[in-house]
């Protein structure tokens, strides 16, 4: 699968990449908005243009597989999708009317987008006899996400959010310079075909479409609060180094509790559905303690609810989603999963979030955030119960959910 004769220590640049490519995001994440508030878009503007984002990923992240596939060769899908940024980012940052910005954003998040997918696609890529590495590495990510988010703010506060693009430009021109010292990587395309056949009679099983359906009420919130967080503090009076604070905060413990999770958390299906009822109420707690927040400091330490609640959300989600489904639709069960979580439900978040916010303020955004995480938690609750007492426990064969009330199969 792999033509690689690297060493470990020659992948010291993986780790830099790593660091520095989620070191890049995390500035444009917390801080683009930022920049738009301060070019004069209001909250509804800069929503509808965040959503862009996962609209284009849709249509990105495949395309950008179906290219990496073709060329045999992740290190150069990559340096493509980072050098097509790059030249973006120029676009973007210097666009004179709001038609010139919608249309560079555009083209920026079809090239964006799937980096994320495609750096840990980078990382297997090199270690593909040493899979349990691949937390070592992915945690310098982690790392980068969290440093630079605090780095930014104080940086930020100095020269002004009018220059973010030259922070951006700096940290992504020093990610591209780590994977051109990678040593070389080939790959061929050895991955089996997706099976989608019978997929769709299995879909309308009534357990997966509640879980579909209840995981967006809980991740539209979320995405409302990724996409103005930063606005919501610094109406309240935050500085940059405050917003990336809160950043710090809210992954800095993501990766203890991932492991704990992983590592604690029986696979059961009710245990699992179960945990997901209690995560979405530390979500009601999370987005009621933001609706009542005075100070931007507040909202700072809430943000330390983050590792737990979405971490723990999303971890918990892809073992429901695997016991769910018969073992041949897992790969599209678990894209359904991620396109619902994090395609759609950004989309609505991050329009539904810009409209709350312009037209009634950011308390009443998150108290909206509060009565969706109740449904939620409100309907994982009622699944749990039906789950309990019908003993429907895992995904048969068949594509219906049946089994005994043992269903640990097999731990990741």
């Amino acid at each position: 699968m792999q033509e690689n004769g690297s060493k470990p220590s020659s992948l010291t640049s993986l780790k830099a990449f790593n660091f520095l490519i989620y070191g890049t995001m995390v500035i444009f994440t917390s801080y683009f908005q930022l920049y738009l508030q301060d070019a004069g878009m209001n909250k509804l503007e800069i929503g509808s243009l965040m959503a862009l984002g996962p609209l284009i990923s849709l249509l990105a992240n495949p395309v950008w597989t179906f290219a990496s596939e073709r060329l045999r060769d992740t290190k150069r899908s990559l340096l493509l999708m980072m050098a097509g940024t790059l030249l973006l980012t120029q676009f973007v940052f210097h666009a004179d009317t709001f038609t010139m910005i919608y249309v560079a954003m555009m083209l920026f998040f079809f090239f964006q987008s799937p980096m994320f997918a495609q750096s840990n696609t980078l990382i297997l890529g090199y270690i593909p006899d040493q899979p349990h590495r691949f937390g070592a590495f992915r945690m310098w990510g982690s790392i980068g996400w969290a440093v630079t988010a605090v780095a930014a703010g104080l940086f930020l506060d100095r020269i002004g959010i009018s220059r973010l693009s030259f922070v951006f430009t700096g940290i992504l021109v020093l990610a591209i310079v780590s994977v051109l010292l990678l040593p070389p990587l080939k790959r061929t395309s050895e991955t089996p075909p997706m099976r989608l056949r019978g997929f769709g009679r299995f879909a309308v099983n009534r357990y997966f479409i509640a879980f579909i359906v209840l995981g967006m009420a809980v991740s539209v919130p979320t995405f409302m609060n990724n996409t103005f967080m930063s606005l919501y503090i610094t109406e309240l009076g935050g500085s940059k180094t405050v917003v990336g604070l809160a950043v710090f905060l809210s992954s800095i413990l993501e990766i203890g509790v991932l492991i704990l999770f992983n590592r604690y958390l029986r696979r059961k299906l009710s245990t699992l559905v179960g945990c997901l009822s209690l995560v979405s109420l530390l979500f009601v707690l999370r987005w009621q303690l933001m609706a009542n927040a005075t100070s931007p400091v507040e909202i700072a330490v809430i943000q330390i609810l983050h590792s737990i609640t979405f971490g723990g959300f999303f971890f918990v989600g892809t073992q429901v989603v695997r016991l769910l489904t018969p073992a041949p639709f897992r790969g599209p069960a678990q894209a359904l999963y991620t396109l619902t979580w994090s395609g759609i439900s950004g989309m609505l978040g991050s329009l539904a979030g810009g409209w709350l916010f312009q037209n009634f303020g950011g308390a009443a955004m998150y108290k909206i955030c509060v009565m969706l995480a109740l449904i939620g938690a409100a309907g994982f609750g009622i699944m749990w119960y039906w789950i309990r007492v019908q003993h429907h426990t895992q995904a048969g064969a068949a594509g219906t959910v049946t089994g005994p009330a043992n269903d640990d199969d097999s731990p990741l």
